[in-house]
């Protein structure tokens, strides 16, 4: 087993359960229930870790429909609302007394905030912005994509997080696709799916959850990895983006690692606990397979 830091794996597309400070990520939606997981997510894990959570919501939503969904009055999420480490504000709020937005005013005022947060003894900030202040405030498209490409500072060396989530009814696809390479971050759109990519060196990577629920395409993908693969006789898989691999899954994976026998190895890079239930599972029994431990950035 290979033990090696997590930023050589590092890629853009995350689970909002991975976000850490430092990160400015970019989700998108299409209906008006999608973004609560993911903010609700991004906000309880927030408050958990004690870092202060200013949401932006849609403008025009009640606040109580908004408290609602974060399951408000959650003792944990009430405590919070009243003691000021979650807050409810707006783009128009947060950039008072001016009334026309510029970047360079939003950046100032979110330094102030995360300054803040930390002298009230918060370990950072985190905010869930919903794009649509920029209709609600007549801005100008442009500027808001200058923002959010020209936005490292308020990254760099700072506990601030941020979710600029947008609605891909009202942005235009070249606007979304713009913005989504901007942000070093994209996220999962709901919780509790799976996606794959291949990674530059040719790694199949795994991404959001692997469970009941998406045991087949999980099972699916790696079976067809190997098939392509065989030839070489060589694969490598990354675990390190799921969120969650079940025990079924994990079983899975080493059954048909065991079964390629067109391989003299297989690489599985992963996390301390997945390392684990791999191991309990029998990895160490198969010669062809390579545990190589990846430790994420806390």
């Amino acid at each position: 087993m290979r033990r090696t830091s997590g930023h050589a794996t590092e890629h853009r597309l995350i689970p909002v359960h991975h976000m850490r400070p430092g990160d400015h990520a970019f989700v998108s939606y299409d209906n008006d229930e999608a973004r609560w997981d993911v903010l609700t997510a991004f906000t309880r894990l927030g408050l958990a870790r004690g870092e202060r959570v200013i949401v932006f919501p849609r403008p025009g939503l009640p606040e109580e429909e908004v408290l609602a969904r974060l399951d408000f009055p959650h003792r944990t999420t009430a405590t919070a609302r009243i003691e000021g480490q979650l807050v409810l504000s707006s783009m128009r709020r947060l950039i008072s007394p001016d009334h026309v937005f510029t970047a360079d005013r939003q950046w100032s005022r979110l330094r102030e905030e995360t300054a803040q947060a930390v002298a009230e003894g918060y370990t950072g900030l985190r905010t869930f912005i919903d794009m649509h202040w920029v209709p609600e405030l007549d801005a100008d498209v442009r500027t808001m994509m200058h923002r959010e490409s020209h936005a490292e500072d308020l990254f760099t060396g700072r506990p601030y997080s941020e979710i600029c989530a947008y609605d891909r009814r009202w942005f235009t696809p070249e606007v979304l696709t713009a913005m989504a390479e901007a942000h070093p971050r994209n996220l999962l759109e709901k919780l509790g799916t799976l996606r794959t990519e291949r990674t530059p060196d040719g790694a199949l990577r795994f991404v959001g959850e692997a469970d009941a629920a998406t045991k087949r395409p999980f099972l699916t993908a790696l079976e067809l990895a190997l098939v392509q693969s065989t030839g070489a006789g060589r694969l490598t898989l990354d675990l390190i983006p799921l969120h969650f691999l079940s025990v079924g899954c994990a079983t899975g994976l080493l059954t048909r690692v065991q079964d390629a026998s067109g391989h003299h190895r297989v690489e599985v890079r992963c996390g301390p606990v997945q390392l684990r239930l791999l191991h309990q599972l029998g990895a160490t029994s198969i010669p062809r397979l390579t545990l190589s431990e990846v430790a994420r950035p806390c």
